[in-house]
């Protein structure tokens, strides 16, 4: 089993609390929009990361990272990009990878809508964490944490890190 958090749309700042909330995940996964190279290796130094580049991200992240990451854990197919869209509207970046292998875990950021929901269209569980970071129109920043255990997804939790605020 591996118990997952899952964080989006940082957009260069990273509040303390993930530490806490992270404390007992095995891996971090950030679907992009990170920010700042240093972002990802404060979270590369806590805990093992897969991470994406988003629309914001530099050059110096882009190298760090890859657009599109697809990897099996604990027996689930898991794609992870930053721009995706969402069931019933995939991004067309993506949408092939979708309709000619569809993932059991499909992980996107970008709009900073937290949302969990099942894609029966392509039998595939979408997740999106909505966005930890200060920056957009979001009114709360949010996290995912989940477990991954025999093929299967549980114990999802939102969490909730208050309101986004750009004086914080």
């Amino acid at each position: 089993m591996k118990k997952i958090g899952l964080i989006s749309d940082t957009h260069g700042w990273l509040d303390e609390a993930v530490f806490r909330h992270f404390l007992l995940c095995d891996e971090i996964w950030h679907a992009g929009d990170i920010g700042t190279l240093d972002i990802l290796e404060k979270l590369q130094k806590f805990k093992p990361v897969k991470a994406v580049f988003g629309n914001i991200d530099s050059a110096e992240i882009r190298k760090a990272t890859v657009e599109n990451l697809r990897w099996t854990c604990e027996g689930v197919d898991v794609l992870m990009t930053h721009i995706g869209g969402r069931p019933g509207n995939y991004s067309l970046n993506i949408r092939d990878h979708i309709i000619q292998s569809p993932p059991a875990l499909f992980i996107c950021g970008h709009s900073h809508i937290c949302l969990a929901k099942h894609d029966a269209k392509y039998n595939m569980f979408h997740l999106n964490p909505g966005a930890a970071g200060r920056h957009g129109f979001h009114h709360v920043r949010t996290l995912l944490r989940f477990d991954i255990d025999k093929d299967k997804l549980s114990n999802l939790e939102v969490i909730e890190l208050g309101p986004r605020s750009e004086r914080l």
